[in-house]
């Protein structure tokens, strides 16, 4: 079992495999060139998974294949198929802007990818334009039918921006409402790679905006989970919300991050992170699980997202395309 430096259980490892993305979103990269971290920098799958391996055996139970985009790694349903078959009851998900999805859904569930979250911050083609600075609503949403034709779990992801989809809220929960799937709105999380004119909506704000039209009743988080959710009573609809902003929203991480060149991160909202890259690439595994050891010692108790209007020191300077949100 995996224990940080504040008693909390960690069992859930997510892994960007690529900080390459196809979108270049207001809220992620928006000035990002083009560009890629050369191959030879990249942990191989076969390293990235000797390190899983360390975590797996330890007691994570969890793990979130990400990216940037993590669809944009060459056969990527062969790495799925490394972690499947080393242990086939692990929850094993996968976050993707569903782009790619129409060609490749399939061979990721006949890996063994259990889930997908899909982000999908609007239901208009031109806002989904604006947001992403590319034409993509009509084949991500052939992704998402895709997923669902296949049997893939699937939830979906949208940060409301105000004047820019906020409207679109209860749009996208009704979307989802009719699909069967679950829908989470996540408070746009500051950060200093964005563009610095988007202004996000508070998770009361949001809740304002449901019950426009619906009554609704909360249910609290599950376990470890960073969704609050809460229910619809008209029809039982179930939906989530990410608040980092709120002040228990640290009380019960259990994550870790890995990123694609090997830096091992304690916390989305720091820089701090540990590279594990010299130790896989030798071999390495006791070295490795000393890397997780004091990563895990090291974890902050908290982020410090304000809870109200940030401060220019409250904004991450995290780059999230690296560690996949």
């Amino acid at each position: 079992m995996l224990i940080d430096g504040h008693g909390r259980t960690v069992n859930y490892l997510r892994v960007s495999v690529t900080e390459r993305c196809n979108f270049r979103c207001q809220y992620c990269m928006p000035e990002k060139p083009f560009s890629w971290v050369p191959k030879e920098n990249l942990l191989s799958f076969e390293e990235l998974f000797l390190f899983m391996k360390v975590a797996m055996d330890e007691g994570v139970n969890k793990i979130r294949i990400t990216g940037g985009e993590p669809l944009l790694r060459e056969d990527l349903d062969s790495f799925v198929k490394m972690i499947h078959d080393y242990k086939p009851d692990i929850d094993l998900a996968l976050t993707t802007n569903a782009y790619l999805l129409p060609q490749t859904a399939q061979k990721l569930k006949d890996a063994g990818l259990k889930r997908l979250n899909i982000s999908l911050d609007s239901l208009k083609p031109e806002v989904a334009h604006k947001i992403a600075q590319k034409d993509v609503l009509a084949q991500v949403l052939k992704g998402i039918d895709k997923a669902l034709e296949v049997g893939l779990g699937v939830k979906i992801n949208m940060v409301p921006l105000k004047g820019i989809n906020d409207e679109e809220i209860i749009d996208v929960m009704e979307y989802c409402m009719q699909r069967g799937i679950k829908v989470r709105f996540i408070e746009y999380m500051e950060n200093r790679h964005a563009n610095v004119e988007l202004r996000g909506m508070h998770g009361k704000e949001i809740l304002a905006k449901v019950k426009e039209k619906y009554t609704i009743h909360a249910l609290g988080r599950e376990g470890a989970s960073p969704s609050f959710n809460y229910k619809i009573e008209e029809n039982g609809y179930e939906f989530g919300l990410i608040d980092p902003h709120k002040h228990d929203f640290c009380e019960n991480c259990n994550r870790i991050r890995l990123t694609a060149e090997g830096n091992l991160i304690p916390c989305l909202y720091f820089d701090e992170a540990l590279s594990i890259a010299k130790s896989v690439k030798e071999g390495d595994i006791q070295g490795a699980a000393d890397v997780l050891a004091q990563v895990l010692k090291d974890k902050p108790k908290e982020n410090r997202w304000n809870e109200f209007d940030p401060k220019d020191e409250d904004i991450s300077a995290r780059a999230f395309y690296e560690t996949g949100g």
